[in-house]
C-alpha cells in the first residue's frame, strides 16, 4: 500500500502478507486497509487507485457482487466509505507508478516470508 497526500507526496508505504487468499480477496483487504489508514490519518477525502477492475466496479456499482466470499468485504468497504466526506475508486493499469510501487513492496514482503518459512512456502 502506498499512501500519498493531496500533492502526491508519499506519506506511508507498507505491505503485509495476508495468507493464501484469492487475488480478489487480497485486493478487497487492501482497499479496507487503505480506508482504515486514511481514517487514522484524519483524511476526509480519499481517492483509491487500484489495478483491480473487479473491486473498483463493485464499489462503483457497475458490477453486481455475486461471489459469497466477496459480499462481506464489499459491505465493509461501503461501511468505511460512509465515514468520509468523499471517496472515489479509480481503476488504473498495473504500470501506474503507485501500483508498480505497491507491487514492489508486496514482492519484497513475499520474498521475506519465503525465507522465514520451511521450503520457501508462506504459511496461512
Amino acid at each position: 500500500m502506498v499512501v500519498t497526500d493531496g500533492t502526491g507526496k508519499v506519506q506511508k508505504q507498507f505491505a503485509r502478507y495476508a495468507g493464501r487468499d484469492t487475488n480478489n480477496v487480497a485486493e478487497y483487504r487492501g482497499a479496507i486497509a487503505g480506508l482504515k489508514e486514511a481514517m487514522d490519518m484524519g483524511a476526509d477525502e480519499v481517492e483509491m487507485v487500484m489495478d483491480s477492475e473487479l473491486v473498483v466496479r463493485h464499489v462503483n456499482g457497475q458490477y453486481a457482487c455475486k461471489a459469497a466470499n466477496l459480499k462481506p468485504l464489499l459491505a465493509e468497504v461501503k461501511d468505511l466509505m460512509r465515514r468520509f466526506k468523499k471517496v472515489t475508486f479509480r481503476n488504473v493499469s498495473r504500470e501506474h507508478p503507485m501500483v508498480s510501487r505497491a507491487d514492489g513492496l508486496l514482492n519484497e514482503e513475499l520474498d521475506t516470508m519465503a525465507h522465514l518459512t520451511p521450503r520457501g512456502k508462506p504459511n496461512n
